[in-house]
C-alpha cells in the first residue's frame, strides 16, 4: 500500500508590489514553510528522508517550485504530535543556556522534546510557552509580527505622577526608542504593561531610563493565552478553542 500523501497545492503568486511577497520560482524548504507545513529546517529534513515530491518526482535539497507545481509530501508512520504547554515560571529558573548548577524551564517540565518559546529571564516569573512546534518560534518572535505580551510589575520605589504617561509614548533605551505600549498604574508602586515587542530585559531597562527599579516582574498573557491560576512551577496544556485562536493568529490555521 502506497503511503498516505498530502497534496500542497501552489498559490498563485501576488503582484510584485506587495511587500514581501514570495515570488515563484521559490525553494522547496521555503514553500513547505509558507504553507505551515513545517520550518525550513523541517522541510530540509523531510526532503533528506525522500518524503517530498514535485510533480511526482522526489525532491532534492535545494529543488524550486514554480507556480501550478504539483507538491506533495509523503507521510511515514503516525503524523507528529505537537504539545502546546502553558508554564508558569518560578524565579532563578532559567529559559536558555543554564550554567553549571542552574535548572532549565524544559527540565521542570515531565514532557520530552518541547522546547520554550522566547526567553523570561532568571529573576522574572510567569507564563512561558513550551512546545515541540518549531512553526511557533518565528511567528511569535520575528519582530515584523506584532504580538501583545502583559505583565505585572513591581518597583522597589513610588511610581513618579509622570511615569505611565512617558512608558506609554515609547522609551529612549541606549539611543533605540520603545514602540508605544499600555501601562495601568495598579498603586503606588505596582502597574501593568502591555507590550507588542520583545526587547532584551526591555522592561526593566525602561524603568531604569525613567528612574525606576524594578523589584518584581511576572509575564500574565502571551497573546490570547492566559497564566490564570496556573501554579507557580507547574504547567498546563493549550488546547481545544484557546489553541486554535492562538494558532490562527499566528497564521498557523484558517
Amino acid at each position: 500500500m502506497k503511503p498516505k500523501a498530502k497534496k500542497i497545492p501552489a498559490k498563485k503568486p501576488q503582484s510584485k508590489t506587495e511587500v514581501n511577497t514570495p515570488l515563484y520560482p521559490m525553494r522547496i524548504n521555503k514553500y513547505l514553510a509558507l504553507k505551515n507545513y513545517a520550518t525550513r529546517r523541517g522541510a530540509d529534513e523531510l526532503v533528506e528522508r525522500g518524503q517530498v515530491f514535485i510533480n511526482d518526482a522526489r525532491a532534492v535539497l535545494g529543488d524550486k517550485v514554480n507556480e501550478g507545481d504539483h507538491v506533495e509530501v509523503h507521510q511515514r508512520g503516525k503524523a507528529k504530535e505537537y504539545i502546546y504547554l502553558a508554564y508558569n515560571k518560578p524565579r532563578g529558573i532559567i529559559t536558555h543556556s543554564p550554567q553549571h548548577g542552574e535548572k532549565e524551564a524544559k527540565d521542570d517540565i515531565p514532557i520530552r522534546d518541547v522546547f520554550p518559546v522566547g526567553r523570561l529571564d532568571k529573576d522574572s516569573t510567569g507564563l512561558l510557552i513550551l512546545t515541540n512546534d518549531g512553526r511557533v518560534t518565528d511567528r511569535l518572535l520575528n519582530p515584523k509580527h506584532a504580538h501583545d505580551k502583559e505583565y505585572i510589575v513591581s518597583t522597589k520605589n513610588p511610581l513618579r505622577s509622570s511615569f505611565k504617561a512617558k512608558m506609554e509614548v515609547g522609551v529612549n533605551i541606549e539611543g533605540e526608542m520603545t514602540k508605544p505600549c499600555k501601562v495601568d498604574i495598579i498603586n503606588e508602586n505596582t502597574f501593568r504593561i502591555t507590550l507588542s515587542e520583545g526587547k532584551k530585559h526591555q522592561i526593566r531597562r525602561m524603568c531604569v531610563a525613567l528612574f525606576q527599579e524594578v523589584d518584581t516582574l511576572k509575564r500574565v498573557r502571551i497573546m490570547n493565552i492566559i497564566l490564570g491560576k496556573t501554579a507557580e512551577g507547574s504547567y498546563r496544556k493549550i488546547e481545544g478553542a484557546e489553541l486554535n485562536v492562538f494558532l490562527k493568529d499566528l497564521g498557523l490555521v484558517k
